[in-house]
C-alpha cells in the first residue's frame, strides 16, 4: 500500500506535466509543512525562483495571509499573472485561501 506522501508525489508529477511557468507567466507553487505554509513564484524556463514567502501556521487564516504576502512581493517584482501549482494538494482549505488571497492582492491566476 502506498503512503499519503507517495500518492501526493504522483499527483504532483501529473500536475507538473501540464503546468509550466514562463517568464511572462511564472508558476506559483504551494508547499505545506507540519508547521507552516510557503509559496514560491518560479520561472521554469530559467529554473529560477523569482519570489518566495513563508508563513507560520497551517490554518485558513495563514493561507490568506500568505496569499496576500506573495501578491505584494510579486507586485514589487512587477509580476501580474501567474499559473497556480497546487503541488498535489486538494484545492480546498488552506490551498484555496492562498489562491484567493493572491487574487485579492492583485495577482491574476
Amino acid at each position: 500500500m502506498k503512503s499519503k506522501f507517495d500518492l501526493r508525489q504522483k499527483r504532483k508529477a501529473r500536475i507538473r506535466a501540464k503546468v509550466t511557468g514562463t517568464a511572462a507567466r511564472p508558476r506559483l507553487s504551494v508547499y505545506k509543512s507540519n508547521t507552516s505554509v510557503s509559496a514560491q513564484i518560479i520561472d521554469d524556463t530559467k529554473g529560477v525562483t523569482l519570489a518566495s514567502v513563508n508563513v507560520k501556521g497551517k490554518s485558513k487564516a495563514s493561507g490568506k495571509e500568505l496569499g496576500l504576502a506573495i501578491a505584494k512581493v510579486a507586485a514589487q517584482r512587477k509580476i501580474t499573472t501567474v499559473v497556480f501549482d497546487r503541488s498535489g494538494y486538494r484545492f480546498h482549505g488552506t490551498v484555496k485561501e492562498i489562491a484567493d488571497g493572491a487574487r485579492e492582492g492583485g495577482l491574476k491566476i
